[in-house]
């Protein structure tokens, strides 16, 4: 099997950096980072990842815009996207489900499980 490529969007650089070392230990997957949504935007039709995670509460364009313009492109709307956020109230996790993401992950989170988690969620 391909290793799997995966599109952390997050403006948090101590996050990029849990994620990315959680991915590449466990599951030793290729990791790329983008800063902000239209940077993931722009790698993610550039790159075209296997899944992405997209952070919610981002400056300029949040996690719910980004996602909204990755659909709205036929080039990255087949690309699994999984949130991660801090907001862990039932009915902010539904509202995100609701939007048709593969799936939501609250932080914190432990960074080891983070595959596993990946990996259920997207039924590879």
């Amino acid at each position: 099997m391909p290793t799997k490529r995966i599109l952390i969007v997050d403006d948090e650089e101590s996050i990029q950096t849990v994620v990315q070392f959680g991915i590449q230990m466990v599951a030793d997957w290729d990791v790329l980072i983008a800063s902000s949504g239209s940077q993931g935007i722009r790698t993610a039709c550039d790159e075209s990842p296997d899944a992405i995670l997209l952070d919610v509460m981002m400056p300029d364009m949040d996690g719910i815009s980004t996602f909204k313009a990755l659909q709205a492109d036929p080039q990255t709307a087949q690309i699994p996207v999984i949130f991660l956020t801090a907001k862990a109230q039932t009915s902010e996790r539904r509202q995100l489900n609701d939007l048709g993401v593969s799936g939501v992950i609250t932080k914190p989170f432990n960074s080891l499980d983070l595959p596993d988690q990946i990996v259920k969620m997207l039924n590879w």
